[in-house]
């Protein structure tokens, strides 16, 4: 009787430690649902500005300054005159020519009126209109004279520093001010030429600058050049940005972003993925019998960032995937999801640079359970 009750105690707690064995709980896991968002890759660069004009203001001769019209940094318009050199002679040359002019002309209209009549020869109107000819070529020689000893604006802009004073003896080259067209500027920078077929006229790039932390300049590409560095393999790019408030300076040192090949793709959490020889996989999670049972599937990747992938094929908008825990899962092995609200990316990604942008691009990961 004694060794029947042993009997019955040890299969009692046999079968007590195979009803708790059957009530282990299932791996759990974190997982999404996929859904599509837009994403842009970012090339990044350093550019140096220029003006959209830039001058250097000097004299095509040698006198002396007898008059300045401008201040540094002053705003100019076009044909304001900057500079007035000593012109006495050259006045004086100017009336002896206008005299001259007027004398030919005199004469020119009487022997024409001669020869309408037949009283004079036409080798005399000949000598009176090649006199005319003459004077008036004269005239436009002082004048040109004349007016190289008044400097004028080119076009409309900024004055640099004043190099000059009045009375001062100045020489062809001398460097008198430079003037600078500001209202818009040329940002030109270089990229690899491994992005030539992602840039195009037209696109928009957006750059900051040190000088100003706060303030984001846009602008587009205006022109890419024909040729590419055979030294660094890179090309330089032109981007015009508008100047309205006058900020910008030229020489300054700006970052450039280049935005493009937008599209719609899907992107998980980069410890989602699982690497084995040269394949890469994930976990999906598919629905089977009110349950959820793992699924090893081979995905190709897309462009990486900090903590995130972009997924081009092998699932698909909808698909629910494990982004954590997968690393102990086999294909068909049961598991228990949490929710994740949202894994879609902090920061678009950024091919050039390595580095995350500072905006966001919109939500691509929800809860599938979301407003249930």
């Amino acid at each position: 009787m004694k060794y029947i009750l042993i009997l019955a105690i040890i299969l009692v707690q046999g079968c007590s430690k195979k009803e708790e064995g059957s009530q282990t709980s299932l791996p759990r896991v974190e997982a999404v649902k996929l859904k599509r968002q837009t994403l842009r890759d970012q090339i990044e660069a350093l550019g140096s500005l220029k003006s959209n004009d830039s001058v250097q203001i000097t004299s095509k001769v040698t006198d002396t300054i007898s008059a300045i019209h401008f201040t540094d940094g002053m705003r100019v318009q076009k044909d304001d005159i900057l500079v007035e050199m000593t012109s006495t002679q050259e006045k004086a040359l100017m009336s002896e020519a206008l005299a001259t002019l007027r004398e030919a002309r005199k004469q020119l209209n009487r022997v024409k009126n001669l020869m309408d009549s037949g009283a004079i020869s036409k080798s005399l109107f000949d000598q009176r209109q090649r006199e005319y000819d003459t004077a008036k070529a004269r005239l436009d020689a002082v004048k040109s004279q004349l007016g190289d000893r008044t400097i004028s604006a080119p076009f409309s802009g900024v004055v640099g520093l004043r190099n000059i004073s009045t009375g001062m003896l100045i020489r062809p080259g001398d460097l008198i001010t430079t003037l600078n067209d500001d209202s818009v500027m040329k940002l030109d920078f270089d990229i690899p030429s491994l992005y030539l077929s992602q840039i195009e006229q037209g696109l928009e790039i957006s750059a900051t600058t040190d000088v100003y932390k706060e303030k984001v300049f846009s602008g587009k590409i205006s022109g890419i050049s024909n040729q590419v560095n055979p030294l660094t393999r890179s090309v330089t790019v032109r981007a015009i940005i508008e100047n309205p408030d006058n900020l910008l300076k030229q020489g300054l040192l700006m970052k450039v972003h280049i935005f493009s090949n937008k599209r719609e793709t899907l992107v998980i959490p980069e410890e989602a993925v699982l690497s084995q020889a040269n394949k890469v996989f994930i976990i999906k999670a598919n629905k089977k019998n009110n349950a959820f049972e793992a699924q090893k599937v081979e995905v190709k990747l897309g462009a990486k960032y900090p903590g995130k992938v972009e997924i081009t094929e092998g699932v698909s908008e909808g698909d629910i995937v494990v982004i954590r825990g997968a690393f102990k899962l086999n294909s068909g092995d049961a598991i228990e999801i949490d929710w994740v609200s949202d894994s879609s990316p902090e920061k678009e990604t950024e091919k050039y640079s390595g580095k995350s942008p500072e905006k966001s691009p919109e939500k691509s990961l929800e809860n599938p359970e979301e407003g249930q």
